[in-house]
Parts: C-alpha cells; sequence; structure tokens
C-alpha cells in the first residue's frame, strides 16, 4: 500500500501526477511569457490612465511555502504560526520549547540526549517523527549550519534550535506540508521558518526565571535585551540588536524517584555487569567479593550470583547548560523601492553531562597481585575453586576517578547581506550568507588512561576489588585527561535570489503570480580528534579518525499561481537540483485553493521530495564505543539465561561496545507527499481546520537502531561481530538506508473567541496531530512494522498528541490555561510492562501589563505535578520513562519581567 484512505487510494492520483510531473515547466514557461508581456505593458501605460480615481490597494505580503505574495492568508498548503510573544508570556524561555508546541513533532529531541552521546547539547525537531534530518529550519527564510555532529540519533543532517536566538524571535511558521519547491525538496518532514523582528525603535529589557518545586537542580534564569533606532521610512535605516541569556542547573537522577534503573518485575534493568568491586571469571565460572554478602554495597544489584552496578546515582536527567546569543540587523533604504540588509547573529551554548565511572572491559589480573582472589586481601571465592596458575578475567567499574564529566561548547554564526525591493513590477530578493556552526568536545572529570589502569593493575599498584591505597588514589588521579578531544566543524556558504509578480488575469478570475529563483551553496565539513582520545576506551574514538567531507549544490526553480475561477485557484512548482557528488534531481509540487462558499476553503499538495545524505552521514568517523541501553548476547545469553560457555557477568545485561558512524554508501532518500484538507470558519469568530497529509520515504537514512540487533538477532547476524572465541567483540549499527517509510495522518486546529463579556475576552484554541499509520523497513525489502502507539526499533510513534489553550484578557490583564497531551502506548518490553500510560501537563499563566510600559508574567507548568509515566525503555540513559516524550521537572513556577523604553 502507497497511501490510502477508506473508499479512496491515492495511488492512481500519484500515478497520473507522477507521469505528468514536467507540467510545472510548461506553466511556467506560459508564464514567463505573459510576464514579458505584462511589463511591456506596464511600460507603455497610457497617461491617462493616471487621472483614474485611486483604489485602495490590499498590501501583499510573502508567507512561508511560497514565493509569491498575497494579500489572502489561507494558502494552498496547511501553515500553522506561533507568536513568540504568547508563549513567551505562558513561560516558553527557548527555541527548543517553542518547537515543543509544535503537535506534528513527536518527539522531544532536547540537549537531555547528549548525557551519554555525541550530539554537542543540541535540540532537534522532528516533524512527523521521520527523523530530524528531514525537518528543515531555517531562519528568515534562509538556511542555517547544521548540528557538526549528531551522536546516535538522525540529526546529521539537522539544525541545532538552540543556536537560534530566540529574543530576536517574531513568529514561527511551520509549513506543515513537504517536500518545498522553494526551501528544498529535502524538507521532506516540513519547514520551520522562525522569523525574526524586522526591525525596532525602542527597547526592552527582560528578567526571569523558573525553578521547580521538587527539592533538586532544574531551575533556569534568563536575560534579554533588545534596542533599535531609526525610522526605515523618515530617517531611512533602522538599527537593531538583541541580546539573550539562558542558563539551567542540572537535574540528577537521584532527585526524581521515578528515575530508576532496576525494577525486574517490569522489565527494567539498566545496571551493568561492570561493576566495583569488579566481576571476575576463570575457566567459565564467575563471581563477585562481595556475591555472599547479597552484594552489601554501594549500588549494587545481586543478580545471578553476581553484584551489577547501578548508575543512576550519576547520571544527569537533564544537563548543565548556559546560552548565549546575539543578534543584530541594520536596513537601510538605498531608495524608495529598494533596500539593503545586513545580519550577524551569534550564539553559543555550552552544554556539560555527567554519566557514571567508566567501565573498563576486558581485564586480566595475575595471581601476582596482591589483590588476586584468595591472595589475603580479596576472599577467594566459595563456590569454585581458582587455578592460582592462571590470571582471572575482570570487568572493573572506575570508581575512584568519580563519575565522567564532559563538556561540549556549540557556536554558531551567520553572516547575511541581502538586497531587496521592486524593479519593472518585479519584486525581488537577493543574498549573500556564510554560516558556520563549531563544536569543542572536552572531558573535565573523570576519564583516565586505559593504559594507565591496566598497567597499574599488572603491577599490583591497583585494586579492581576494593579501595585504593593512597598510592593507587594518586596514580589514578595523575593518569585523569583533561582538555578538548574533538573537533568538529560544518561550513555553508551561499547566494540565493529570486524574483516575483503578477503576470495579468488570464481567466479573468484575478492575477496570475509567477516566482523564479536559484541558489548556490557550498557545504564542508571536518572533524578532528586529540591523540589522547584513543587511550580512553568509553569514548569510542579513533584520533588516526580524523574526516572531512565538502560538496556544493547548485539549484534553480520555478512557481505559478493561476486563479482560475474566482472560487478556484491552482498553482505549480518545480525545482532542479545538481548536487556535485549525487547528480541531478528535478521535483515538482502542485497545489489547489478552493473556496465554494465565503466560509470554505478546501486545499490541496502533491509533491516529490529528494534528499542526499548529509556530510555528516556520509563522512562521521566510524567509532566504538559503549551501547546506550544494557542487553543480552542474544547467542550466549539467550533471553537472560545463561547458555553453555556464557558468562553472566560478561553476556547478561550488558552494554556492550557498538560501532556507530558514517557510510560514504548511502543512497539518497526520496519521498512523496501529499495533504488534503479544509478550513470551515461557519462565524467570524470560530476556525477549524483539518489537513490530512501522506508522506511516502524510500531509503530512509537513519542509524540503525542497536535494540533491533539484539531483539531481532536472527534477522541480522551481519551485525554481530565476535571474538575467536565466540565471546561478542562489538555490534555494527552506524547509518544505513533503512528501506521504506509509509505514514498519514491528519492535523486537526480549532480557533474560537467567545463573544465579549463584561469579564472580558475568552478565547480557546486547539492544535492536534492524528498519526493513522507509521509502516517501516529495517532494512530495503524488508517486512513492515508498525510504529504508531508501539514501541519499535528506536521509539514510538504517538497516535494523538494536542496543544489546548484557554486564554482571557481584560484590558491589562491576561491569562491562559494550556493542556499539552500525548496517548499512551506499548512499552519496549510488553511482556513485563503492557502500557505506557498517557501523559497531561497542565499550564497555567497570568500577567498584567503596568502602563503600556512594564509586563509582569508568571504561572505554574505542569499544574498538577504530573510524573513521567513508567517505561523500561532501555534506548537512553536515562531510564525508567521517556525522557525524549516526557518532562522530568515536575511541577514548575516560573515568573518574568518586561520593561519597555
Amino acid at each position: 500500500m502507497l497511501m490510502n484512505t477508506p473508499r479512496f487510494t491515492l495511488k492512481p492520483l500519484v500515478a497520473t501526477i507522477s507521469r505528468h510531473r514536467f507540467v510545472p515547466l510548461y506553466l511556467v514557461a506560459m508564464g514567463m511569457g505573459a510576464g514579458v508581456q505584462a511589463a511591456e505593458d506596464d511600460n507603455n501605460t497610457p497617461a491617462a490612465a493616471a487621472v483614474v480615481a485611486p483604489t485602495t490597494q490590499l498590501q501583499r505580503v510573502e508567507v512561508t511555502g511560497s514565493a509569491i505574495r498575497r494579500v489572502d492568508a489561507e494558502t494552498a498548503v496547511p501553515i500553522t504560526v506561533l507568536k513568540a510573544d504568547e508563549l513567551r508570556k505562558q513561560g516558553v524561555t527557548t527555541t527548543a520549547e517553542l518547537v515543543q508546541r509544535i503537535t506534528g513533532s513527536q518527539s522531544i529531541n532536547n540537549s537531555a540526549g547528549s548525557v551519554g552521546a555525541a550530539t554537542g547539547g543540541a535540540s532537534f525537531a522532528d516533524m512527523r517523527g521521520i527523523g530530524a534530518n528531514k525537518t528543515l529550519v531555517l531562519l528568515n527564510g534562509r538556511r542555517l549550519a547544521n548540528n557538526a555532529l549528531s551522536g546516535t540519533n538522525s540529526a546529521g543532517g539537522a539544525v541545532d534550535l538552540n543556536m537560534i536566538p530566540f529574543a530576536a524571535i517574531e513568529r514561527v511558521e511551520v509549513l506543515r506540508d513537504g517536500a518545498s519547491a522553494l526551501y528544498g525538496t529535502d524538507a521532506i518532514g516540513g519547514v520551520i521558518n522562525f522569523i525574526t523582528k524586522k526591525s525596532m525603535t525602542d527597547g526592552q529589557l527582560t528578567l526571569g526565571g523558573e525553578t521547580p518545586t521538587h527539592s533538586g537542580g532544574g531551575a533556569t534564569k534568563d536575560m534579554s535585551a533588545s534596542w533599535g533606532y531609526g525610522d526605515l521610512e523618515q530617517d531611512r535605516f533602522n538599527v537593531l540588536g538583541v541580546f539573550n541569556y539562558n542558563k539551567q542547573q542540572n537535574l540528577d537522577a537521584n532527585d526524581r524517584s521515578f528515575a530508576r534503573d532496576y525494577v525486574p518485575g517490569r522489565g527494567l534493568d539498566q545496571t551493568s555487569g561492570t561493576a566495583f568491586p569488579g566481576n571476575y571469571s576463570q575457566n567459565g565460572n564467575a563471581t563477585n567479593p562481595l556475591a555472599n554478602s547479597n552484594c552489601n554495597g554501594p549500588n549494587l544489584v545481586a543478580r545471578d550470583g553476581l553484584c551489577r552496578f547501578s548508575t543512576r546515582e550519576y547520571i544527569d536527567l537533564v544537563p548543565q547548560t548556559e546560552k548565549t546569543s546575539f543578534f543584530g540587523k541594520t536596513t537601510g533604504k538605498l531608495a524608495d523601492d529598494h533596500n539593503v540588509n545586513l545580519e550577524y547573529f551569534w550564539s553559543r551554548n555550552n552544554n556539560a553531562t555527567a554519566v557514571g565511572p567508566a567501565p573498563l572491559t576486558g581485564l586480566s589480573l595475575d595471581s601476582s597481585s596482591p589483590y588476586y582472589p584468595g591472595n589475603g586481601i580479596t576472599p577467594a571465592p566459595t563456590d569454585f575453586a581458582l587455578d592460582p596458575t592462571q590470571p582471572v578475567d575482570v570487568n572493573w567499574r572506575e570508581t575512584a576517578a568519580g563519575p565522567r564529566e564532559s563538556k561540549d561548547q556549540n557556536t554558531s554564526q551567520r553572516f547575511l547581506l541581502s538586497f531587496d525591493g521592486l524593479v519593472g513590477g518585479w519584486d525581488y530578493n537577493v543574498g549573500a550568507s556564510y554560516n558556520q556552526n563549531k563544536i569543542v568536545s572536552s572531558v573535565t572529570s573523570g576519564y583516565v588512561s586505559d593504559q594507565a589502569m591496566i598497567d597499574g593493575l599488572a603491577s599490583g599498584l591497583l585494586n579492581p576489588f576494593g579501595p585504593q591505597t593512597s598510592a593507587g588514589q594518586q596514580y589514578i588521579d595523575q593518569a585523569a585527561y583533561h582538555g578538548a578531544y574533538s573537533t568538529a566543524v560544518g561550513r555553508v556558504a551561499g547566494f540565493d535570489g529570486r524574483i516575483s509578480r503578477e503576470i495579468g488575469d488570464w481567466f479573468g478570475a484575478g492575477p496570475s503570480g509567477l516566482a523564479l529563483g536559484g541558489e548556490y551553496r557550498k557545504e564542508k565539513f571536518h572533524q578532528d580528534f586529540e591523540p589522547f582520545a584513543g587511550d580512553i576506551q568509553s569514548l569510542g574514538i579513533d584520533p588516526a579518525g580524523s574526516v572531512e567531507g565538502d560538496r556544493s549544490v547548485k539549484a534553480a526553480y520555478a512557481e505559478i499561481n493561476v486563479p482560475v475561477l474566482d472560487s478556484l485557484e491552482l498553482s505549480a512548482a518545480v525545482r532542479h537540483d545538481k548536487y556535485s557528488d549525487f547528480g541531478s534531481t528535478t521535483n515538482p509540487k502542485y497545489s489547489f485553493r478552493y473556496q465554494p462558499l465565503k466560509e470554505l476553503v478546501v486545499r490541496g499538495a502533491y509533491s516529490e521530495g529528494f534528499r542526499a545524505p548529509s556530510l555528516y552521514e556520509l563522512y562521521s568517523p566510524r567509532s566504538i564505543t559503549y551501547t546506550q541501553g544494557y542487553y543480552n548476547d542474544p547467542v550466549l545469553c539467550t533471553g537472560g539465561v545463561v547458555q553453555p560457555g556464557g558468562n553472566g557477568g560478561r553476556d547478561c545485561g550488558q552494554q556492550f561496545l557498538n560501532q556507530i558512524g558514517g557510510n560514504e554508501d548511502l543512497a539518497p532518500e526520496k519521498a512523496r507527499n501529499v495533504t488534503l484538507g479544509f478550513v470551515y470558519q461557519p462565524v467570524s469568530n470560530l476556525s477549524v481546520g483539518l489537513d490530512f497529509w501522506w508522506i511516502h520515504i524510500s531509503n530512509q537514512i537513519q542509524p540503525f537502531p542497536e535494540s533491533t540487533v539484539f531483539d531481532q538477532a536472527g534477522s541480522y547476524p551481519d551485525r554481530f561481530v565476535r571474538n575467536a572465541d565466540g565471546t561478542l567483540n562489538y555490534i555494527v549499527t552506524g547509518n544505513a538506508n533503512l528501506g521504506i517509510v509509509e505514514t498519514n495522518g491528519v492535523d486537526v486546529s480549532l480557533d474560537y473567541r467567545f463573544p465579549n463579556t463584561p469579564y472580558g475576552q475568552f478565547g480557546l484554541g486547539l492544535q492536534g496531530t492524528y498519526v493513522d499509520e507509521y509502516d517501516f523497513q529495517s532494512t530495503i525489502k524488508g517486512p513492515f512494522t508498525d510504529k504508531v502507539g508501539d514501541f519499535r526499533g528506536d521509539g514510538v510513534i504517538a497516535r494523538w498528541k494536542h496543544n489546548l489553550t484557554g486564554s482571557w484578557t481584560f484590558g491589562a490583564a491576561r491569562a491562559a490555561l494550556t493542556n499539552r497531551f500525548t496517548t499512551g502506548y506499548n512499552d519496549y518490553d510488553r511482556e513485563t510492562n503492557a502500557r505506557v500510560a498517557s501523559y497531561s501537563v497542565w499550564d497555567l499563566s497570568a500577567g498584567y501589563t503596568f502602563d503600556k510600559v512594564l509586563d509582569v508574567d508568571a504561572g505554574v507548568k505542569n499544574l498538577f505535578d504530573r510524573d513521567p509515566p513508567f517505561s523500561n525503555q532501555a534506548y537512553n540513559f536515562q531510564s525508567g520513562y521517556d525522557p525524549r516524550y516526557t518532562d522530568p521537572l515536575g511541577r514548575t513556577l516560573f515568573a518574568r519581567m518586561t520593561y519597555h523604553f
């Protein structure tokens, strides 16, 4: 099945459109001819026309998704507009939090994902749940540099939302229809366009903060200041600048009772077989020095005669972040119809994370060591006899070095010089830009030399089974590494331009519009490592694995909009892209807008998408690090039961080694998008919208899910690399083409403004997304798996999400109550915990404006203190819940004050 709804299939429609995919070229050619004729008519207007009585002209504006300016607001493609000021008054303080209010974005890909993974502390948008790499994020309609790291998620071709200067944002326009001919056919999931303030003639200062009502961390404070000078019409220039600062404390797992890693009755065991004291084995027998005392030691759990280690004490649920940004813009009026603009923004995010002490596996302890079991310090095992002529194998957790702490400094900047205006009846906009994202990753504490630890064990200095001597502790402290180990830089330089105009009334139903444009961009990426990184096993880095890549992309596009009847207009667009490394592709887009009644607009669109693998997806260095989750070796510990030749401390419930990284053999993704919907306004104060959408993607690019490798081991034997003795060396995931994704659903919107009352103005707004189907293949031509309401692979697709907001205004006073809701789903391991409960959070805010000068707003997020529901997922370092769909802070108070001057 490609795409269908009951009693209606889209296959014939798609086939017909595909056969006539170049029709836009012919329409555009006709439009260009008409445009020339219209220009000639403009230049030969009789003088007598000047005495015709003037008529009122409605200002035409450009909206996201089209290069053609238009008067009416409801376009042929579905767009959601979020006003930043309204959300700020409801307590939203970051771009990542703002994007969480978009119901079409499935998961909360925020800085919490950097705990145990190399993302640089980035946050990403993921429209339709098809991967952050397929959501195009823009700033003022132009591209930004992608995040230079992606970790183990699918964001190697995505923009870090943290880098966008939040205080400068005026509104966000979300194009929920994908594969834009204007911005790029790689926008398969949709386009999120952050639009900044265009000019300012005043200033404002904002101070705010928020704090959870539970003890522990997680509090934030923020400050922003903005100022502008110059009236563009009178002074012929305007200068504005916006500064923003935000700092969030970290939140430890110990501060939240729901963040657990060992609930065996419900299928949750994310404890590690690499413990302190270390588990040891010889000749297939395994034990721990504390096994006879039921593992009576800090952070230990007894299981199968061994002691497992809980890292909960060390894990960050929310890392410490510090964001600083500046946005500046200068606009000059060169002539009445010609402007020049210079924009610059700089943004930095310092992201600090903590995880458990480093595990060191595959160690050997010789019987000459004073700490060898039975030599007088470490007790000998009681249930089997050691051969003192042979060493013991040891898995040791380096608790004496402390938790592993690291820091990412993520810096982005952009220069943009652009010109816009009107010449010969053509609106034009041309620009040149330079974008850069740089991430410097450093170790700050708890990372010690592997070789030093091996040598220390061999010399008999270090004790893997108990407290270190003062000499041993000093040795570990001196073996610690500090400083930057990785630098990744992505750059995008480009030129772009477009022109548009009305080209005549072809059918007597209104003027047609034509837009032509093109762009050129050069993309570069490189990542370098310091030599010492190869001496830290838990980083999983090959210091000789530095990589680089580059490409150039040329594109040309055209768009035409033709009113055929007073009630019907048709649009067609075509885009041609030429990649230096993936060849050329031409993709069309068709849309219609039909208004049979004044109160009703029916709209629809069909488009084809093409996304070449990003440079990071292609060239990201291959490295071997530990899996995020804890798994059983499917051969030596089948179903959690030790098999002959197996070792519970080595093969059961372990973080195994995992080879991740880029893949230069990736093929481009191709897609087809269809939308069909309506907006109904039966009365002036009520608007209701339904927009159905279908997406078909082939050759989807994703990191292969590690959980799928273990859960379906029989299907992927080539992803297990074993040692000569049959033990598991590492698994292979990394980026891959995973086959087809087919998903469809409907976006729902409702806005109602109640009649005025003596008690103020009340309003009600709803934005919701219902997903009917999300079928995906883990391999090309493999079986399909449905992910809606069911944790499959690396996550789940929620059946229904909504934001419901009730508002009230009365003069200078205001208040809002918002419900954010996500449906429940089948858990990761449903045999032990069938369902993850739905997640419903209520937010309350209130504010008052004093003399139009001072705004004061305060409120409560998560008013009823809803904890994240339990989940036994094993895909994130945070466990006991899923941090990608819920917020661990709990009830949080906020307050904000803005002074206008």
